[in-house]
């Protein structure tokens, strides 16, 4: 899963401490991976991205929210600047054929 924040680059350090605790209960919750990630090109935008074993422990990551999550993750929201919410994306393992990780691509 991947949430798109725009900041403004001056509250880099408030948001940086805001997003860290709500990665704590993201991995609480379930999360094996958690990071936030600043787009190179794009100063303001800052990406978290996280994974849960299954779709099914996502569901349930949401069941498990409470109250002081919820305020967390509206101290983290606060800082957005874009004119829409943030984007989030819910991205799904593509299952490969088997052994298909071990072979180079071949070249057009």
């Amino acid at each position: 899963m991947t949430v798109d924040h725009v900041i403004d680059p001056a509250d880099g350090l408030a948001f940086a401490a805001a997003i860290a605790v709500l990665g704590e209960t993201r991995r609480r919750d379930g999360a094996c991976y958690w990071q936030v990630l600043t787009d190179a090109a794009d100063p303001r935008r800052r990406v978290e991205a996280f994974m849960q074993a299954s779709w099914l422990e996502h569901l349930r990551q949401h069941e498990r929210v409470t109250v002081e999550d919820r305020l967390i993750q509206e101290r983290v929201r606060a800082f957005h600047r874009g004119p829409h919410e943030p984007l989030v994306s819910h991205l799904l393992a593509t299952p490969l054929p088997p052994g298909a990780a071990l072979r180079a691509p071949s070249l057009p």
